[in-house]
């Protein structure tokens, strides 16, 4: 038999996974260090549209709401 004929001896399985958790860990973080992170008079401008915003949506949908109810209950009185 040759050298190359014999196999490879396998490292265990969790060696592997554990250094493939290690190995994502460091890639996460060297993204993160990546970020740009808002300084607190951006986030409270931020804060403060997606608060408006939900806002706006919300009065969207409370008047459509409202709106198909009274049609809806005058259709109900009218043939009912």
């Amino acid at each position: 038999m040759s050298k190359n004929s014999i196999p490879a001896k396998r490292e265990p399985a969790i060696k592997g996974w554990w250094e493939s958790g290690k190995g994502y860990i460091r890639g996460v973080y060297s993204e993160l260090k990546k970020v740009h992170w808002p300084n607190r008079r951006q986030l409270l401008a931020y804060t403060g549209v997606v608060i408006v915003a939900v806002l706006i949506i919300v009065l969207i949908m409370w008047l459509f709401d409202t709106g198909l109810s009274f049609v809806l209950q005058k259709l109900f009185d009218a043939f009912a």
